[in-house]
């Protein structure tokens, strides 16, 4: 074909008007303001509404850990692969050589320590979480549906309390057993369960309790209330008290079940490392507590502004919710409530439990599947390795 003489059209300038009337950038700026509207409107109908957390609950600090190892899973291996799922929560009968957990599925599972052998033991059919050996042998399970339950030697599934003052427990979470049979345990929310847990945390409102069982009587008694994801509970070795742990607010508390201050709640450990789920007393002077997550600046900043947790709320209802945890682990902690050794490592999140056994430290998750071990040996935690600031790590 003939080259055609017809100069090409001129570029379109900036602006430039379409037989609308509108230009480009005008019909930007009317998109952009639409959705803003559109946000506005959509976070003013979301029914979500979260609470401040008063300022003197909510901290920022760290408290000093005298050893750290912030890459375990260097060295860590897993137990029950295939067999285990979400290994919550860890009770170590140590005649038997058998680690008792609550899976994903159902079941009460028994870990053989000599070979790594896994045994479906006790179904619940609903979500065990917490989990204690009884001094008659017995299993008690804190069941996130069923409520509290006691599993005999056989395996025979009991329900032993599923509410108290007429309230339903929403999440059954930590448990311990005393040696007078009485069932230590917390709801960790009365009005969330635990298949939306996360909006407890982002609602921010005191919604925990502590709890007592008596098996005498077969009432149940409210120790403590108003606690924030009210979770892990391990007695004292004097049994003058008892150590629950609250997850957003980083800590755990003492509550005395005997002697003068019986009755009364007092700080135990404050500003942790992470949020605390588990804790497990180990015999030998030592309280471990698993950590879900470090203490995050996003995290930090949802727990501070209720706006943010609402928008999280509704990324959370449509499943885009960004990750916001890491460095999960276990931290070590002294009778006096000083932080002696912290296990952790980047990859890790929704670390539940961690329970030490002989030089071996062992840990379940909500995240990984199996038990995590470390030999404690051969990765040891350092004086030298612990960072200096949360931006360390």
């Amino acid at each position: 074909m003939p080259e055609s003489n017809n100069p090409p059209p001129p570029p379109t300038p900036a602006g430039h008007r379409d037989r609308s009337g509108f230009s480009a950038t005008a019909a930007l700026k009317i998109a952009v303001v639409a959705l803003v509207a559109a946000a506005i409107v959509a976070y003013q109908l979301d029914s979500f509404d979260p609470a401040a957390i008063p300022g003197d609950e909510l901290t920022r600090g760290v408290a000093a850990v005298g050893e750290c190892n912030g890459g375990m899973l260097r060295g860590a291996e897993y137990l029950g692969l295939g067999k285990l799922s979400a290994a919550e929560d860890m009770a170590y009968d140590s005649g038997a050589g058998l680690v008792y957990t609550g899976d994903a599925d159902g079941w009460v599972k028994r870990v053989r320590l000599n070979d790594s052998s896994v045994e479906n033991w006790a179904f619940t059919g609903g979500r065990p979480l917490g989990i204690a050996l009884g001094p008659g042998g017995d299993i008690f399970v804190a069941d996130a549906y069923k409520g509290v339950l006691k599993v005999s030697a056989e395996g025979v599934v009991e329900a032993l309390t599923t509410e108290a003052d007429g309230v339903k427990f929403g999440l059954t979470d930590g448990i311990d057993v005393a040696e007078d049979g009485a069932v230590y345990f917390t709801d960790a929310s009365s009005k969330y369960g635990f298949h939306n847990f996360i909006y407890d945390l982002l609602e921010g409102r005191p919604l925990g309790r502590l709890m007592r069982y008596d098996p005498n009587t077969e009432l149940t008694e409210i120790l403590a209330a108003h606690l924030y994801f009210a979770n892990g509970v391990a007695l004292d070795p004097t049994r003058q008290f008892l150590v629950f742990c609250e997850t957003p607010l980083r800590r755990c508390r003492k509550y005395y079940i005997a002697g003068d201050r019986k009755g009364s709640v007092e700080k135990f450990i404050e500003n942790l490392p992470g949020t605390p789920d588990n804790i497990r007393y180990d015999g030998e002077g030592h309280y471990w507590i698993g950590l879900s997550t470090e203490m995050t600046d996003s995290w930090y900043l949802a727990l501070r502004f209720p706006a943010i947790r609402k928008v999280l709320a509704m990324m959370e209802k449509k499943g885009r919710r960004p990750k916001m945890e890491k460095n999960g682990g276990v931290v070590a902690v002294n009778l006096e409530g000083k932080a002696v050794a912290w296990y952790y490592d980047y990859k890790l999140s929704l670390v539940t439990t961690g329970m030490k056994i002989g030089n071996h430290l062992y840990c379940g998750s909500l995240a990984f599947p199996g038990i995590l071990r470390l030999d404690l040996d051969q990765y040891p935690a350092r004086s030298a390795a612990c960072p200096r600031s949360n931006s360390d790590l």
